[in-house]
């Protein structure tokens, strides 16, 4: 299934959570191999949106009661050409309809 690419990719989530380090769960790190920053989130978002949404979707089988959660996995290609296998989380909201992403972390399975 493919997920509407009108999805909200709320800029909070980027530079507030992804490009920023963590004690826990760390992810940017991870991001900043292919060239992502606090200075260039807005190409992350443009990367996520025309690299990782396009393709197929997967229900995820953890319950929601907000809405209904897909898997994307992918390589989402950097600014500075390095690939990173990704897993991206999206939620369809049972309230609005509304396609929003919920977080990426490394795709463990494809190393």
């Amino acid at each position: 299934m493919k997920l509407a690419r009108d999805a909200v990719i709320a800029p909070a989530k980027l530079t507030k959570y992804l490009l920023i380090w963590r004690d826990v769960d760390d992810k940017s790190k991870f991001l900043a191999q292919a060239g992502y920053g606090q200075e260039n989130w807005r190409q992350l978002e443009a990367d996520l949106r025309s690299q990782i949404l396009p393709l197929e979707a997967v229900p995820s089988d953890e319950p929601n009661r907000f809405g209904d959660v897909y898997k994307i996995r992918g390589v989402l290609t950097g600014i500075n050409g390095v690939n990173l296998a990704v897993v991206t989380i999206w939620m369809v909201e049972y309230e609005t309809q509304q396609t929003k992403f919920i977080t990426l972390y490394p795709d463990k399975e494809a190393e």
